[in-house]
């Protein structure tokens, strides 16, 4: 497919897909696997795409995938769905499991035009896709002490705070993960679905797991 070349193209197009974002789980939604995607940079313009299938029960890696490619595309906050989806979705292509569920490391409606890497992802794969960062974008109480505590993640909308996402404590004490909706399933599913995949760490076993292979491949040669 042909990607925006210039700034102004790529945000008409996150407004355009936009309208198109799904914030509700089918009846019945069933995830039986998750992907986590990430990517990493060799220098400006190398980039490591990294796309690794568990069973979403077990945590077994069904299947992984690295793809190196080059971007260039600009380095734009708000943007980087640009620079990265190219990657991933070769590497998406190339697993020979397929996902019932996307785990995007980065954000989903928590974008500034609320349509983030997780949403483009969603959108333009058609598969139900969550956000899970690790730096909040926008503004939250924190939650609870204890595993599973929420709090709203907000930024700023046409009619004052919006709820973008939830802060989630996924072990007891440690900083929360901030998950957002990418494209057909809710937030408090979004949420339940990370807690199954962080049964022992702060970060879900998806992103853990293409975070370590997007570093090794990055760092290597």
């Amino acid at each position: 497919m042909e990607w925006p070349r210039t700034v102004d193209d790529a945000v008409a197009t996150q407004e355009r897909l936009r309208t198109q974002v799904i914030t509700t789980s089918a009846p019945g939604l069933r995830i039986d696997t998750a992907a986590g995607l990430d990517v990493g940079y060799r220098g400006d313009d190398a980039v490591v795409g990294v796309c690794v299938v568990f069973d979403a029960t077990t945590l077994a890696v069904l299947d992984e995938v690295v793809v190196e490619d080059k971007t260039d595309f600009p380095y734009i906050p708000g943007l980087f769905a640009f620079r990265e989806m190219p990657v991933l979705l070769r590497a998406l292509d190339q697993v020979t499991v397929a996902p019932d569920l996307l785990v995007a490391d980065g954000q989903g409606l928590a974008h500034p035009r609320r349509f983030g890497l997780a949403c483009h992802l969603g959108v333009h794969t058609g598969i139900p896709s969550i956000g899970v960062a690790k730096n909040a974008m926008g503004g939250f109480e924190p939650p609870g002490h204890s595993r599973g505590s929420t709090s709203d993640l907000v930024m700023d909308g046409d009619d004052g705070d919006e709820v973008v996402g939830k802060a989630l404590r996924t072990q007891d004490g440690v900083k929360p993960v901030f998950v957002s909706v990418g494209h057909k399933i809710d937030l408090d599913r979004a949420c339940a679905e990370v807690l199954r995949l962080a049964p022992r760490y702060r970060l879900p076993e998806t992103t853990r797991r293409a975070d370590t292979l997007t570093r090794r491949v990055a760092s290597s040669g």
